[in-house]
C-alpha cells in the first residue's frame, strides 16, 4: 500500500511541472548512423509515449537497419551482438533456437515484441525468437535494459526487445542471392509498392544448409506482408507474417541425434481513433515437432502447438500545460495442446496507468503502474519510475526504480522424460530493478554512457539436481541478485570511420542450497567486450568489423571476429560476410558446439525502385 500511495503522488505532481524540453545546444545535435547523418531517431520501448532518444530516461539501445546495414548483416542476430548487454545464446548458425537474455537473465526473463505485441512463447522461452521476420521487413530494434513489466506485464525482467516493421517509403524491388560453405544457399528479397496513403511490402528470407557437422542441417523460411492506409478514423496497419523451420538437433538436448521442426504464425493490426487514442490486436500461433531419436522417431516424439490471442487499448490525455496522462487497458489468453503437457488455457487482464512530465527544458521525469490479474484471482502490481536531467548541454544523468514479475511457462509446469520434471506448483518470479547512468555527447563525433544497475529476484524458476545422474526439477530458489556496470563510447574520426567500444560486467549471488548443480541461470558472461569499426570507402564500398570476447561464468573465455564488405551504391551490390575468422571453438550453450569459420558471398539487384541502398 505505501508504494502505491508514493506512485499515486508522483502522478498528482504531474499537474504542477513545467513543460519541458532539453538544453538548446543538444536539441541541435543530431544521431548520427554508422554510414553518415541520419534524422533525430525517436524511440517507442520502454516509454508511454514516443520520445527522442536523447530524452529517454531509460537505457533503450536502437539499431537503425537501414539497406547498408542489411548488406552487411546476415540476420537480425548480427545487430543483437552489436550490444555486449544481449547474449543470444544460439545453438548453430542460421538464427536457430537462440536463448535471448539481457544482463544476464534466463532465456525466459526477455520479453520479445513486434511493433509492440508480445512474441512470447507459452510452451518454452527457447521458442521466443522464433521471429517470422525478414531483415528487409524491419525498420530498427528497440533494446530496453532493465525491467519492463510497467509497461508490457509478464517475463519483462531482464529487459525488452521490439522489432518495428517499416512502412516502405516509394516502390521498389529487391532480389537477394548468396552461397557459402556447408553447403549454404541463400535468397531474400522484397517487393514495395507506395501510393498516396497506401503502402504494401511483401517480403521472404530462405536460408538452407546441410550442417557444419552431421545432423546439423538446417532450412529457413519466413515471410512477412505489412499493409498501412488511411481511413476516416485513422491510421491503419495490418501485419501478417509466417516462419518455417526443420533442423537437426544435434547436442541441442543431451547425447541424442535429434531433429525438430517449428512452425510460427503471426497476424496483428493497430488502428488508430483519432490523435490520443489507438487499439491492436494479434494473434500467434507455433507448432512444435521434436523427435528425440531422428532415426527412430516412434521412441519418443512431442507435439506441441500453442496460441496466443492479445489485444489493447491506449490513451493519452494532456494534463495542464506540462504533462501526459496516459492510460490502457489489456487483455491475453494463451492455450497449449501437447501430447507430453496436455492441454491448459490461461487468460490475464491489465490495467495501466502513467505520468510523463518534462520540466524546465532540462528535467524530465515518469512514473506508473501496472495491475495485472490472471488465474484465480491472482495480481501482480508492477511500478516504475524513471527521472533524468541534463547537468550541462552535454551531460545527462538519468535513474529509475521498476518491478518485473514472469509467470512460469507450460514446459516449466507440466513437462517430463525420464530426465526432466516440471513442477505444477511453481510460483511466478518477481525482481526489483534499480540503474543510474550518465549520457554525454560531444558535438556529435564522441558519445559515451556509462550506467550501473542491480537486480533483485525472488522466487526465481531454475532446472536443479543434486547429483550429476539425478533428475533435473524446476524449482523456485528464494533470492538471486546481479549487479553490473555497463559502458560504452561511440568515436567518428572522417579518414577512419566509426569505432564502437562497449562492455558489460556481471556479477551474480544465489541463494541455492549446497550440493544442487543450476542448468540455466548460471551461464551469464561474466565480462564482455566488443569492438566495432566500420566505413565506408571513396568507391562506395562498405567495410565493418565485429569482434567480441567473452568470459562466462565457471568457464574458459573465448572470442569471435567478424568481417563484412559491401557495395553500397548502384543497382548491383556485391557483398562478403567472414565469420568467426580465427576459428575459435566455443560453445554459448553448455554442451553444444558452435561452427568455425565461416563465408557467405552473394549480390542484391535492385530490379526497379532506387538504385542506391536506402
Amino acid at each position: 500500500m505505501r508504494i502505491r500511495a508514493i506512485f499515486a503522488l508522483f502522478l498528482c505532481l504531474g499537474t504542477l511541472l513545467p513543460a519541458a524540453g532539453r538544453g538548446e545546444e543538444a536539441n541541435k545535435e543530431q544521431k548520427v548512423s554508422p554510414l553518415g547523418p541520419r534524422h533525430d531517431v525517436v524511440v517507442v520501448t520502454g516509454t508511454f509515449e514516443p520520445v527522442p532518444l536523447e530524452e529517454s530516461d531509460r537505457p533503450v539501445r536502437v539499431f537503425e537497419i537501414r539497406s547498408e546495414e542489411r548488406l552487411l548483416s546476415n540476420t537480425l542476430v548480427d545487430f543483437l551482438q552489436l550490444d555486449p548487454s544481449i547474449d543470444l545464446r544460439q545453438r548453430g548458425p542460421g538464427h536457430l533456437q537462440g536463448d535471448l537474455s539481457i544482463r544476464g537473465s534466463t532465456y525466459g526473463q526477455t520479453l520479445v515484441l513486434i511493433d509492440g505485441m508480445r512474441m512470447n512463447d507459452v510452451q518454452t522461452g527457447h521458442h521466443n525468437m522464433n521471429l517470422p521476420l525478414p531483415m528487409e521487413s524491419l525498420e530498427r530494434i528497440e533494446v530496453l535494459k532493465g525491467s519492463g513489466s510497467a509497461f508490457y506485464g509478464s517475463d519483462a525482467v531482464g529487459g525488452v526487445v521490439n522489432f518495428i516493421t517499416k512502412k516502405p517509403e516509394i516502390s521498389e524491388f529487391r532480389l537477394r542471392t548468396g552461397v557459402g560453405n556447408w553447403g549454404r544457399n541463400q535468397q531474400r528479397g522484397s517487393l514495395a509498392l507506395v501510393k498516396g496513403s497506401f503502402a504494401e511490402q511483401i517480403a521472404f528470407f530462405r536460408d538452407f544448409s546441410t550442417g557444419f557437422m552431421e545432423n546439423r542441417d538446417y532450412r529457413n523460411l519466413s515471410l512477412t506482408s505489412r499493409t498501412e492506409f488511411l481511413t476516416p478514423l485513422g491510421g491503419t496497419r495490418i501485419f501478417l507474417a509466417h516462419a518455417d523451420r526443420p533442423f537437426g538437433a544435434e547436442q541441442f538436448y543431451g547425447d541424442f541425434n535429434s531433429w525438430e521442426r517449428t512452425k510460427t504464425w503471426v497476424a496483428a493490426g493497430r488502428q488508430d481513433l483519432g490523435k490520443r487514442t489507438n487499439v491492436s490486436f494479434s494473434f500467434r500461433r507455433h507448432t512444435d515437432l521434436f523427435v528425440l531419436f531422428r532415426d527412430r522417431p516412434e521412441v519418443f516424439t512431442n507435439r506441441h502447438a500453442t496460441e496466443s490471442y492479445q489485444a489493447s487499448v491506449r490513451r493519452w490525455e494532456p494534463v495542464g500545460r506540462n504533462g501526459k496522462l496516459h492510460y490502457g487497458a489489456e487483455g491475453l489468453h494463451e492455450a497449449i495442446d501437447s501430447n507430453n503437457l496436455g492441454s491448459h488455457t490461461r487468460a490475464r487482464g491489465a490495467g495501466y496507468a502513467a505520468m510523463d512530465m518534462r520540466a524546465w527544458r532540462r528535467f524530465f521525469f515518469s512514473a506508473g503502474g501496472r495491475l495485472e490479474v490472471y488465474g484465480a484471482a491472482h495480481t501482480e502490481f508492477s511500478p516504475t519510475a524513471a527521472a533524468g536531467a541534463w547537468l550541462t548541454s552535454r551531460i545527462k544523468f538519468r535513474a529509475s526504480v521498476s518491478r518485473a514479475f514472469r509467470v512460469p511457462t507450460y514446459t516449466e509446469l507440466y513437462y517430463h522424460d525420464p530426465a526432466n520434471r516440471g513442477s505444477p506448483d511453481l510460483r511466478p518470479e518477481s525482481a526489483w530493478n534499480y540503474e543510474a547512468g550518465i549520457d554525454w555527447n560531444w558535438s556529435g563525433r564522441l558519445r559515451g554512457e556509462i550506467t550501473v544497475f542491480q537486480r533483485r529476484e525472488r522466487d526465481v524458476i531454475d532446472w536443479i539436481r543434486a547429483s550429476p545422474g539425478g533428475l533435473w526439477r524446476a524449482t523456485n530458489f528464494q533470492r538471486l541478485r546481479f549487479t553490473g556496470l555497463e559502458a560504452g563510447v561511440t568515436a567518428r574520426v572522417r579518414r577512419l570511420g566509426r569505432l564502437d567500444l562497449h562492455y558489460t560486467a556481471l556479477r551474480g549471488a544465489q541463494d541455492l542450497t549446497p550440493g544442487y548443480a543450476s542448468r540455466y541461470v548460471f551461464n551469464y558472461p561474466r565480462h564482455y567486450g566488443i569492438a566495432g569499426w566500420q566505413k565506408v570507402l571513396p568507391g562506395g564500398v562498405a567495410l565493418r568489423s565485429r569482434f567480441g570476447a567473452l568470459a562466462r561464468y565457471g568457464r574458459e573465455p573465448y572470442a569471435v571476429w567478424d568481417l563484412y564488405a559491401a557495395r553500397v551504391r548502384g543497382r548491383f551490390h556485391p557483398f562478403v560476410q567472414l565469420s568467426n575468422l580465427t576459428a575459435a571453438s566455443y560453445e554459448e550453450v553448455p554442451g553444444v558446439a558452435m561452427p568455425g569459420r565461416g563465408i557467405l558471398a552473394g549480390v542484391e539487384v535492385a530490379v526497379f525502385g532506387s538504385g542506391r541502398a536506402r
